[in-house]
């Protein structure tokens, strides 16, 4: 595993080529993103390296940028509510067309209700993820190799997931269905910014 880190943007000289998907993810100093910034982008070409952007207050990103909202590019996350939204509102771009494993998760393995990232990497791929810094200082200065490291595992094992997860949807007919529930995830997000995020406006309420 090659793990880099950048400052604020992703290098010109690293834009790849003729790639169809990007496994994606982000750090914040919290859930709120009017108090709590965006601290870090991670990106994985499938190639087994991931690169770290780290943002202080600037967040112009034009690389960043022009890779995240290309629609040729897929890009999968796990749990892409968050990271959609966040991105959505630190950079001003739709990450889209994207992949959520989570959600696919959720349409194909209900003999569970473990949908974590660290489950399906044990079950689908046999690997134990360490997920103790998950609640971190995303803010500091420097990342720490336990906070590098946990970055890296976030979006490395996105692709083959997103493989056993296609699987399974075709298998049991709900590619389409996930498919669709992807497509709206654009329109979850604008009502999260907007003030409906605890609230399921189908639910039928007296």
């Amino acid at each position: 595993m090659r793990i880099f880190v950048y400052e604020d943007d992703l290098p010109a000289s690293l834009m790849p080529d003729n790639i169809s998907s990007i496994a994606v993810d982000t750090e914040a100093m919290g859930l709120l993103h009017g108090r709590d910034r965006l601290c870090l982008v991670q990106l994985s070409f499938n190639d087994g390296s991931a690169h770290l952007i780290q943002f202080r207050n600037n967040y112009t990103a034009p690389n960043l940028r022009k890779i995240l909202g290309d629609e040729n590019i897929t890009k999968i996350f796990h749990f892409a509510r968050f990271d959609v939204s966040i991105i959505r509102y630190y950079l001003g771009i739709w990450a889209v067309p994207c992949y959520c494993t989570k959600i696919a998760s959720r349409l194909v393995r209900t003999y569970t209700d473990n949908h974590s990232l660290k489950e399906l990497c044990l079950e689908l791929l046999d690997i134990k993820l360490n997920k103790q810094q998950q609640s971190s200082d995303w803010g500091s200065e420097s990342l720490t190799d336990k906070q590098k490291n946990y970055a890296a595992s976030d979006i490395l094992y996105l692709h083959k997931i997103k493989e056993k997860l296609d699987s399974m949807l075709e298998r049991e007919n709900r590619k389409e269905l996930a498919q669709k529930c992807f497509e709206f995830l654009p329109t979850r997000v604008r009502l999260d910014l907007m003030g409906w995020g605890n609230m399921d406006i189908f639910d039928h309420q007296m």
